[in-house]
């Protein structure tokens, strides 16, 4: 899908960001101070950047600045003050967001920005499976689909989380909306639905105590 730039001194969160990329199909581009986050930059032109503000080596509200206004970034950093969010913000920056956060929470802010600046996947295929996510259309085997609307919204907020675990609850605040105050079992009857009419029995998987997680690995 997209290549993103982690700027990220910590070594272990750099590496747990890096892998939910991953799993959801991004290219990530681990950097550990701000000086290889500029090298990186220059040599691999990412689509997005996510930058610690501070960063060793040249911080990233410089790194930033060296950017330029044409690459999109997020800050994701421990500095909490609202005047360093406004500085990020008046920066240029599409989001800042703080520490600590929840991992599904960045992945969503991170497919805003990109649709947001024309850098998301428009068309996702996989074997017979056809998602145009523009036109809401679905295509299994050369044949379309017909979803209701929920049962698409569903459906998109499983493919943009693949590979990811999702609660019952996370999937009604995503693919139903944070104002949906129906029972949990909505979304066990809407993922039989989508099972059977798209042959997703095995991938769509049963996450005990949990939910569910549509685990498409890359062939």
């Amino acid at each position: 899908m997209a290549r993103i730039l982690v700027a990220e001194d910590e070594q272990s969160l750099n590496r747990l960001i890096c892998k939910n990329l991953e799993l959801v199909g991004h290219r990530p581009l681990p950097a550990q101070d701000g000086r290889e986050a500029l090298r990186l930059a220059q040599k691999e032109k990412p689509d997005l950047a996510l930058l610690d503000v501070m960063l060793p080596e040249v911080d990233g509200f410089a790194v930033k600045q060296a950017l330029g206004e044409e690459m999109p970034v997020i800050f994701v950093t421990a500095k909490i003050s609202l005047s360093d969010k406004l500085k990020g913000l008046n920066l240029g920056a599409e989001d800042y967001i703080t520490k600590p956060f929840e991992m599904l929470e960045l992945l969503a802010r991170i497919q805003t920005v990109l649709r947001r600046v024309g850098k998301n996947a428009k068309r996702f295929c996989w074997r017979g499976l056809q998602v145009d996510l523009a036109s809401h259309t679905v295509v299994l085997n050369g044949a379309p689909v017909d979803l209701t609307p929920q049962e698409y919204s569903l459906l998109e907020t499983l493919l943009l989380n693949r590979n990811i675990a999702l609660s019952r609850e996370r999937l009604l605040e995503s693919a139903w909306g944070y104002d949906y105050m129906g029972e949990t079992r909505t979304v066990d009857n809407h993922i039989l639905r989508l099972r059977k009419k798209l042959g997703l029995e095995k991938e769509i998987q049963t996450v005990y105590k949990l939910g569910y997680r549509l685990a498409l690995p890359e062939e």
